[in-house]
């Protein structure tokens, strides 16, 4: 048996199926699967067929598909990633989830605010689909460079933003795909933000953060000199044991994906060596693995 909050990875989606098999041994128990931009010519049923048969073998679960892109604009490279949603719902299901991911989108250069009406058309309609098929919808909190002003990407990264984009579709299948790196990034307290949201995060990427506190004091956010990293878990700031004890007691039922590629140590050649690393780190602190109690 496993643990009810298993913890895995995230691979891209037109290379699952090479990917999965060379690293599945490592003890991953869950794989999220993501699209950048559009589903492009990847053929989601075979895919969805394959990887399955890889599920079966294993012994893992596909946690999510996601497509990560801008899907209020429809130009340029974000073309395809309003379609590409609606495929990623349509065929979910076959994949075994019930979770599609992504960014929200944004209109390019202008505010938060200005960006919630065609959010509200845009996800009103998707989150629709998404209900008809029994599916729920995250989305990440990243800004991807932007702020409440401007950006080009992702209006889901600040709490004000959510209280605005949920009062905007009050549907219960929307939430989000929470980590605290991103919230770090921003000197937000992971933490209590944790505790109020809960009801709402309805997947975790692995994802922390250092930041270097006397960068800030000497020379603030602006200046020269970076004065906060992504890490891969077990190598930043956060107390996952933390995280993981207020999503178990709000009844959390997801997973933990780590979301690597991002560590300006354990990258390159040490890539897989700090992802093992943090999904050794983070069964630690969840526990451990799962021991069924005596009959």
């Amino acid at each position: 048996m496993h643990d009810s909050l298993r913890i895995g990875t995230l691979v891209g989606a037109p290379d699952a199926v090479r990917v999965i098999p060379q690293i599945v041994k490592h003890g991953f128990e869950s794989f999220s699967l993501t699209f950048w931009q559009t589903t492009g010519a990847t053929d989601l049923a075979e895919t969805a067929a394959r990887v399955r048969e890889l599920a079966a073998e294993h012994d893992f679960i596909i946690s999510s598909v996601g497509i990560f892109g801008n899907p209020l604009t429809g130009t340029g490279d974000n073309a395809d990633a309003l379609a590409s949603w609606e495929r990623l719902i349509d065929h979910a299901h076959l994949f075994g989830t019930d979770m599609v991911s992504g960014f929200t989108g944004r209109l390019t250069g202008q505010s938060i605010d200005e960006s919630i009406p065609k959010f509200a058309e845009v996800f009103g309609e998707l989150s629709k689909r998404a209900a008809d098929k029994g599916l729920r919808i995250a989305f990440e909190n990243c800004s991807m460079g932007g702020d409440w002003q401007t950006g080009d990407w992702n209006i889901a990264h600040n709490p004000a933003a959510w209280e605005k984009m949920f009062n905007a579709v009050p549907a219960d299948n929307i939430g989000l795909e929470w980590e605290p790196c991103h919230q770090m990034v921003a000197l937000i307290d992971p933490i209590p933000q944790l505790r109020k949201w809960t009801d709402k995060i309805f997947h975790v990427h692995g994802k922390d953060a250092t930041i270097a506190w006397d960068i800030v004091r000497e020379y603030g956010i602006h200046g020269p000199q970076p004065y906060v990293w992504h890490r891969t878990p077990g190598f930043g700031d956060t107390n996952w044991t933390d995280v993981i004890t207020i999503l178990r007691q709000a009844g959390y039922k997801g997973t933990i994906d780590i979301e690597g590629w991002h560590d300006p140590v354990y990258r390159d050649e040490l890539e897989m060596t700090g992802q093992v690393h943090a999904l050794n780190y983070l069964k630690h602190c969840r526990g451990g693995s799962f021991i069924p109690n005596p009959i």
